[in-house]
């Protein structure tokens, strides 16, 4: 299906849209004869090949008309209903705004949205279609508003959830309406300064006083003082606190508590002191802060008691008598957390592509004939190759998140630590691969990317967080090694076949290279996923080797594991690229023959090489020769000029209202004559 784009009028449009100036629709004036010299650079006017709607229903997967209903509401607030309380709340920032005033713009557009009733179910609906709406609905927040996004992520997702998955009735009753009416603002106090990835190792303590049937929360020293809470240092009432349970001298491990900690009038409670974490360099409208609790009495019914829970004359109850599996436990609301920063990143590397690529179709520099015209940026094979191989990395990233989505609704307790590796491998590889993707982004616009309101640049300092937050993007990919090896050593201990983590490729022959890689050898998907089963197969094998030769030298295994650090990192990569090309392939699948499809081979072509060009391991180990490294290489340079002529198409199917975008995602030079208007 071909279609053509024409954006004079739509350019100033969506620019008045964005930055809530006169509201005018008169077109752009024309640029003058003389200027640039008479150069005039095209509208956006590539033909496509196939319809981005249908493309984007692969990308959304789920919930597109309730994402563009709010993508409407949110637009429609800028312009129209003056007296309305949310006139022009979601006008885009002034980028000098003190953090005060970021903060206080977060809150007017959590009210706006409350108003329109955005939330509705939110929590109070417990099935999968309500929770993919949830997911939908805060992703699209996400584009516009990482720190809205993040807000609204404390409060729903780790405050409301701990509390679903935590509580039982008599929280669910008491807390979760009144939470999703925003009538309590709650927060989630895990995190301490002397203790982040370390969960277990954290220090503040509870206690239990039968005598007045209060629980007692204490801050012991500075470093088990709650560190970065979301929401803590303006706004929340309400906090979710993780401590050690000291129940008659005996610690029972880590547990939930709900305490409150300030008063409807926005007073700090007694005996709790908070601070203001500060400025940051990006996420400014989050008010981050610290939480010290000094002997704090809560009620008894206070204790999130699902997993356990403590009786009236003092004795701890809990069906779950291993420590380490009611650890496990309270770790489930980070399983949700991750899997919203994955979707966030995938939405934030689109927007920077959207932008670069945008542009890359509208600026021109030198010529390749002597007084020849000035070449696009997107026809230079080497601005190909830096934006093309990260294009068909997103694409991948977003078919792996909505698969990760989607087994996350429907989960069940046999599910849970499939979903728990998953969104710890694809939390890191994803953040990774976006702040990398807005770096190149940015470089891609020249002295454009530096200029805050095209957008690239700021969301470099908004995302940077996703790397540490709910866990250090490293330690992750070690704790996903940490579970594949588990799943080797069982195997091997029972002399059964591997099961589980999609290892079970791990039962079959060992694939093998063809010595002479060609072209359609390359380009074919039963060739790709054997390069990925072998490079996992073969760092499996090395990680569980290098840990037990440690162990035999009498390390611990902890230590063995720790100074295995590298071939866990490897092996980590390994199984998370592996499961983007499996989501790949079987997305692919669905697609009817046709250009689409035929679009998407060339995507997934796209990703397996460049993995395979990009992980030194390929080389490193031998999966590779040199010769077929440089046929890998050369492959990729061709899949660039393939994919050169869907560009705009393969954009512009992520569904990015051009409100959404940048000026220069346009015409840059129109871009520049805005100032006049």
């Amino acid at each position: 299906m071909e279609q053509q784009i024409t954006r004079r009028t739509q350019v100033l449009t969506n620019h008045l849209l964005l930055h809530g100036e006169p509201t005018s629709l008169s077109v752009a004036p024309p640029l003058s004869s003389n200027s640039c010299l008479n150069y005039s650079p095209p509208d956006l006017n590539e033909p496509f090949s196939f319809n981005p709607t249908d493309m984007r229903v692969y990308l959304d997967s789920h919930n597109i008309p309730d994402r563009d209903w709010l993508f409407g509401l949110m637009i429609q607030s800028r312009l129209f209903n003056p007296k309305q309380r949310g006139h022009k709340v979601f006008v885009s920032p002034d980028y000098n705004q003190p953090m005060e005033q970021q903060r206080e713009t977060t809150m007017k557009r959590i009210w706006y949205l409350l108003e329109k009733g955005v939330f509705q179910g939110w929590l109070t609906e417990r099935n999968p279609d309500a929770e993919l709406r949830k997911f939908a609905l805060l992703e699209v927040v996400g584009i516009f508003d990482h720190s809205l996004a993040i807000k609204l992520g404390v409060h729903f997702f780790l405050w409301g959830s701990a509390i679903q998955f935590f509580g039982t009735k008599r929280h669910h009753d008491k807390w979760l309406r009144d939470t999703e009416n925003y009538v309590v603002k709650g927060c989630f106090a895990m995190t301490e300064l002397g203790h982040g990835s370390n969960v277990r190792g954290i220090e503040t303590v509870t206690t239990y006083d039968s005598n007045t049937g209060e629980f007692v929360i204490n801050t012991p020293c500075e470093s088990a003082q709650k560190y970065w809470i979301g929401g803590a240092a303006n706004h929340a009432t309400h906090t979710i606190v993780f401590s050690q349970l000291n129940i008659n001298g005996e610690n029972q491990g880590v547990h939930a508590l709900i305490a409150q900690i300030r008063d409807a009038d926005g007073n700090v409670c007694p005996n709790i002191r908070i601070a203001d974490c500060g400025h940051k360099i990006g996420l400014n409208g989050v008010d981050n802060g610290q939480i010290w609790f000094d002997n704090v009495r809560i009620p008894r019914e206070n204790l999130l008691n699902s997993v356990a829970d403590v009786s009236p004359d003092g004795q701890y109850l809990s069906a779950i008598k291993d420590p380490d599996q009611r650890f496990a436990a309270f770790l489930a609301p980070l399983t949700s957390g991750r899997i919203t920063i994955s979707a966030s990143a995938i939405y934030a590397s689109k927007i920077g592509l959207a932008i670069a690529i945008r542009y890359s179709l509208t600026r021109r520099a030198f010529s390749v004939t002597p007084n020849g015209p000035e070449v696009l940026l997107l026809d230079y094979p080497s601005h190909q190759r830096r934006l093309l191989p990260l294009l068909a990395k997103t694409y991948a990233m977003s078919f792996a998140g909505n698969y990760l989505k989607q087994i996350y609704v429907k989960r069940t307790p046999e599910s849970n630590k499939i979903i728990h590796v998953l969104s710890s491998a694809f939390k890191a590889t994803f953040t990774w691969h976006n702040m990398r993707n807005l770096q190149e982004c940015r470089e891609a616009c020249g002295g454009q990317g530096l200029k805050t309101e095209n957008l690239v640049g700021h969301l470099k300092g908004e995302y940077d967080v996703q790397s540490t937050f709910e866990g250090d993007n490293n330690v992750l990919m070690q704790q996903v090694s940490k579970a594949l090896l588990a799943v080797y050593i069982a195997a091997k201990k029972n002399n059964k076949p591997f099961k589980g983590f999609g290892l079970e490729h791990m039962n079959n022959p060992c694939p093998v290279i063809p010595s002479q890689l060609t072209s359609s050898t390359l380009r074919c998907s039963k060739f790709q996923t054997d390069a990925f089963f072998l490079r996992e197969r073969d760092l499996l094998n090395r990680f569980a080797a290098e840990v037990s030769q440690f162990q035999a030298q009498g390390e611990s295994k902890e230590y063995a594991f720790i100074l295995s650090y590298q071939l866990a990192e490897d092996l980590g990569r390994a199984y998370s690229e592996r499961e983007l090309l499996q989501t790949f392939i079987q997305t692919e699948a669905t697609v009817p023959a046709g250009s689409l499809k035929d679009v998407l081979a060339l995507l997934r072509s796209m990703y397996a090489l460049i993995c395979l060009e990009e992980d030194a391991a390929f080389l490193r180990y031998g999966y590779l020769s040199m010769d077929n490294a440089a046929a890998v290489r050369k492959e990729v340079t061709k899949l660039c000029s393939e994919l050169r002529p869907h560009a705009l198409a393969l954009v512009t199917s992520f569904g990015i209202p051009d409100a959404f975008l940048s000026p220069i995602a346009f015409n840059w030079i129109d871009a520049n004559a805005w100032a006049s208007v």
